[in-house]
Parts: structure tokens; sequence; C-alpha cells
């Protein structure tokens, strides 16, 4: 069986910097798509009051996404690519550089598995 995708929903815990920075988060998810091999569509990121941050990279091969709880030191992130030369893993990799956690846990999802 062949997967159309993997995505992976990952939580970053004790996060020691950078939860509240939208444009340190813009550019970590411009390197991470970089670093994952993907297709830049477009990069959005918003701003909460009184702190938080969500963003996310449309990617050709699908999407990733990130969304900050300073106040907890915990971000929620999502990689979901398509085909496979992209490197989903390398994504994260750029995250966890940019929070520094204390804390992780990975859970990779097949997408679009045909039986």
């Amino acid at each position: 069986m062949k997967e159309l995708g993997r995505q992976l929903v990952v939580e970053l815990w004790e996060c020691e910097r950078n939860t509240n920075e939208p444009e340190e988060i813009r550019k970590a998810l411009r390197r991470a798509v970089d670093r994952a091999k993907a297709t830049l569509v477009d990069v959005q990121v918003h701003t909460f009051n009184p702190h938080g941050v969500s963003g996310v990279a449309v990617i050709a091969e699908s999407h990733i996404s990130v969304h900050t709880w300073p106040e907890l030191g915990y971000v929620a992130l999502d990689v979901f690519t398509c085909g496979e030369k992209v490197l989903p893993e390398a994504a994260v990799e750029v995250f966890c550089e940019l929070f520094r956690p204390q804390r992780t846990s990975l859970l990779e999802i097949k997408r679009g598995i045909q039986l």
C-alpha cells in the first residue's frame, strides 16, 4: 500500500524562546519549506492579543502550520506533505531549533492510503 502523503502532528512543550515572535516564526516557516525541499506558495502569520501566533506556509505539496501558546510554553505544529521528494522531518527540525522545547511528541499519519 502506498500513501499519497505524510502528516506529522507535533507538540512542543516547555519551549524556551520565540513563541510570541511573529517575524521569527515567519522566517522559520520559510526556512522549514527550504529545508524540507518543498515548493513555497505563500506564508501568512497572525498575532493574537494578548499573545500567541499562528502561521501557515502553503506549499505546492500541501502545508506547514504552527500555533503558539506563549503563556504555556506550548507549540502545535502540523507538517503535511505529498510526494516522495519532500522531507517533513527536516521542517520539524527548524521549529525545534527556533523554539528549543524541552519535550516533544510526534505522530505520523499516512494520508490517502489506497487499499
